[in-house]
């Protein structure tokens, strides 16, 4: 009998119906690195209000004790040049509230970059909103070092930080830009560009997971 505690599980938090789908699909497969523990992908509403509750609801419970947490999802990049289905790999989130440092960003980085070959992966900080972000908005937050937004990352990682020591990540697809803004997902080939790249980055997470279990040298 195994004496060995049980890895500890990730939970990829996104706040979308069709981001949970992207998700999911890929999270049913087998993972051939294998995933180093359970995953789960949680929905948890728009919004920052949403996405506090609904983390720091999963991780009190048992199941999610030691859970390392990433955000992902869709995000509006602000900075020119930046297209849809580019990605983002957050240095920091942050928000009013503060900021929270991103673990493994550099393993993320390199492995979104061999499993999705000619994407664009930005770095920096990820800003946070409580709402769409349009127009000369963009020029704003990109003044304060930002390179994208969304409502949900920084939320997510700052209740999962509060609810105890554990790695945390956050890694969005650009689904709109200074010059591609969408009106609707799913309705111009940016929303499908970025909903195909949503649906291909599991096994980048499955593999920032697996290397937090390994021993420290």
């Amino acid at each position: 009998m195994s004496t060995q505690p049980a890895p500890a599980p990730l939970l990829i938090a996104c706040a979308l119906g069709i981001e949970r789908l992207a998700l999911r699909r890929r999270a049913r497969e087998p993972d051939r690195h294998g995933a180093g523990g359970p995953v789960t992908v949680l929905r948890t509403g728009m919004g920052p209000r949403a996405a506090e509750r609904s983390v720091t609801g999963a991780l009190a419970g048992p199941a999610f004790a030691g859970a390392a947490v990433l955000a992902s999802g869709f995000c509006a990049g602000l900075a020119p040049g930046m297209h849809p289905g580019d990605l983002v790999v957050a240095e920091e989130t942050r928000d009013p509230r503060g900021s929270v440092g991103c673990v493994g960003t550099d393993l993320l980085v390199k492995e979104l970059a061999r499993i999705l070959p000619g994407r664009t992966v930005h770095t920096g900080p990820l800003t946070g909103s409580d709402h769409v972000v349009r127009g000369q908005e963009r020029a704003g937050l990109l003044s304060t070092g930002a390179i994208a937004v969304d409502m949900e990352s920084a939320a997510t990682l700052l209740s999962a930080v509060r609810a105890g020591e554990r790695p945390v990540a956050a890694v969005r697809v650009v689904v709109d830009a200074p010059e591609h803004e969408l009106v609707r997902i799913g309705t111009v080939r940016g929303g499908i560009s970025a909903f195909r790249v949503l649906r291909s980055v599991l096994p980048a997470f499955y593999e920032w997971h697996r290397s937090l279990l390994l021993p420290r040298r």
